[in-house]
């Protein structure tokens, strides 16, 4: 089995199954652990616990449920799981790359199920947010989440092939979680991974299909000073390679994970 959509190892996710089939809380204090499971919650964490196994479903599209950057996000298999290194970012309102205080407007390109957006609204509360995505059905998740947070009034969820519905929309962020598998990590992929949507995932030969357009149509997007952030995990090398006079900043996480670039809005126009 492989643990890699919000958990790394059995134990966390284990823990993470019962807390949920049990309905308590994440922060319960340790007394909540002595109670004793009722017939039909143990009946629930077999049922989920065989699925888990035999048909290799990742755990949160089971229970419905994934947490990112804090908060509990609607998932299931028409979107990505969420568990980008933007969590920590996010945490740190990207300071010190900018001015929180001046972050009035953001978009989250490719949003999913919403939670890159959410989770921005949440950290700028005088922001307003847009979060975009080609696909409609994703978008249909990414509802259901912006309710559930009562985020309604400053997050805009909007249906668009990268920047093609955006024009005349700037922002002083725009963070993107593309897709950026190549077709050979793609064939590699454990089997947990199949569940997703490969449109979310696959981009091209090598990965850059999609993250070409961003680096190609960001700059117009963008407030003076703004920042473009972008995940590209193992395309990391792959872009490098091919762009190699773009002054990325590759930045470092402390709770794990890698393959996320910065750039300037100045940086970007510099490349043309």
């Amino acid at each position: 089995m492989f643990f890699g959509h919000g958990t790394d190892n059995a134990r966390d996710e284990a823990a993470s199954l019962v807390y949920h089939v049990l309905g308590l809380p994440h922060d319960s204090p340790p007394r909540a652990l002595r109670r004793h499971a009722t017939a039909a919650e143990l009946a629930r964490l077999e049922t989920v616990l065989k699925r888990r196994i035999d048909e290799r479903i990742p755990l949160p599209y089971l229970i419905h449920e994934a947490w990112f950057a804090g908060l509990p996000f609607y998932v299931d298999e028409r979107v990505l799981i969420p568990r980008s290194p933007f969590a920590e970012l996010i945490a740190n309102r990207f300071s010190p790359w900018i001015d929180p205080g001046r972050v009035t407007r953001a978009l989250d390109l490719g949003t999913g199920s919403g939670c890159i957006a959410l989770a921005m609204a949440k950290a700028f509360p005088r922001a307003r947010v847009d979060g975009s995505d080609v696909d409609r059905q994703a978008l249909d998740v990414a509802h259901i989440n912006r309710r559930r947070l009562r985020l309604t009034r400053r997050v805009r969820l909007i249906e668009s092939d990268h920047f093609a519905a955006l024009s005349g929309e700037s922002y002083d962020i725009i963070a993107s979680n593309p897709p950026y598998v190549g077709k050979r990590e793609m064939r590699g992929l454990p089997s947990e991974y199949r569940h997703e949507p490969r449109h979310a995932l696959e981009s091209g030969p090598q990965g850059l299909d999609s993250v070409e357009i961003i680096l190609r149509e960001a700059a117009k997007y963008l407030r003076p000073r703004g920042l473009l952030v972008v995940e590209v995990g193992n395309t990391e090398r792959v872009l490098r390679r091919v762009y190699p006079r773009v002054p990325f900043t590759w930045l470092e996480f402390e709770r794990g994970g890698g393959g996320v670039f910065l750039l300037t809005r100045e940086q970007l126009m510099q490349r043309g």
